[in-house]
């Protein structure tokens, strides 16, 4: 199963949504983008800066991706210019109906490139593209996620 950045961030620090896709997705491996490296810490420091997580949660959590990388419970795909050259015609496919980002297009054609059946993202985007190119989504719909109480 690929993942997508948001999804890393969820198994990682607690966000409301979180408990589902621990749940669901725990004892797994996983493979995404080279990109997530930066889009996670990224997200780890946005969410410091906004004072959801502490510098030490956020430590802790790059820790536990680090980990997750060096036990291979998350495989890295490159990013090179195949992936971007599958992004951009991707991009073009779901034109205009999906108005696919660039990062979230990345995402979509690391997936596609490297034949892995099913993507987890809740991104609208992202799942919109998915569905177009015949990529199994989890979770199935978004709806399955409960609300947070």
């Amino acid at each position: 199963m690929y993942l997508d950045s948001a999804i890393i961030v969820k198994l990682l620090v607690r966000e409301p949504d979180s408990d589902w896709f621990v749940q669901n997705l725990s004892g797994h491996s996983f493979e995404s983008s080279e990109l997530s490296l930066s889009e996670v810490e990224s997200a780890l420091l946005f969410k410091e800066r906004g004072g959801d997580i502490t510098t030490r949660e956020r430590l802790e959590a790059m820790a536990k991706f680090q980990m997750l990388l060096e036990d291979e419970m998350v495989l890295l795909q490159p990013l090179n210019r195949r992936v971007v050259e599958r992004a951009r015609a991707i991009q073009l496919a779901c034109h205009p109906e999906i108005p696919l980002r660039t990062l979230d297009a990345l995402h979509v054609a690391t997936c596609d490139l490297h034949h892995i059946k099913n993507l987890s993202s809740t991104d609208r985007r992202i799942r919109g593209a998915c569905k177009q190119l015949g990529i199994t989504l989890t979770p199935e719909t978004i709806e399955e996620i409960p609300k947070e109480r």
